[in-house]
């Protein structure tokens, strides 16, 4: 049976509860919801890279990137993204974000799947991504 390893880039925090920011078993890993905090500072608490869409969007998308690094994988092994925004007026505005962003990666073959939902997340955070990656064996 394949061993299943917990990923915590060191620009991380340590979750608020018993989860990995990432999980990888086999050639399957999971990110979990990353949300727009800004790099770890040891003996601080998590800080929001900002106060607008554009700045939480854009280092969420880091933070995904920096779990996937740190497990083997990029953009290019992702098969599914899930966004989750806190209002339905971000939904054009995550877009623009996104695709631009995504642009930018230089990806190589076709981008992921995506979802979008909206849902309540703690105070001041205005979005949070997940992401499914499938390494080559």
């Amino acid at each position: 049976m394949t061993e299943k390893i917990a990923i915590t880039p060191k620009t991380h925090t340590t979750p608020p509860a018993k989860f990995s920011h990432g999980v990888k078993k086999g050639n399957i890993l999971q990110v979990a919801g990353q949300v727009g905090f800004l790099p770890a500072v040891e003996g601080q608490p998590p800080t929001p890279a900002g106060p607008t869409l554009r700045d939480q969007t854009l280092q969420t998308l880091a933070n995904v990137k920096s779990v996937l690094e740190e497990g083997g994988a990029t953009w290019d092994d992702v098969m599914m993204i899930r966004v989750y925004l806190t209002d339905v007026d971000y939904f054009a505005e995550m877009n623009a974000i996104y695709n631009q962003y995504f642009e930018e990666q230089g990806l190589s073959g076709p981008p992921s799947a995506r979802t979008t939902v909206y849902v309540g997340l703690p105070a001041g955070l205005l979005i949070e991504i997940d992401a499914l990656a499938v390494l080559d064996s």
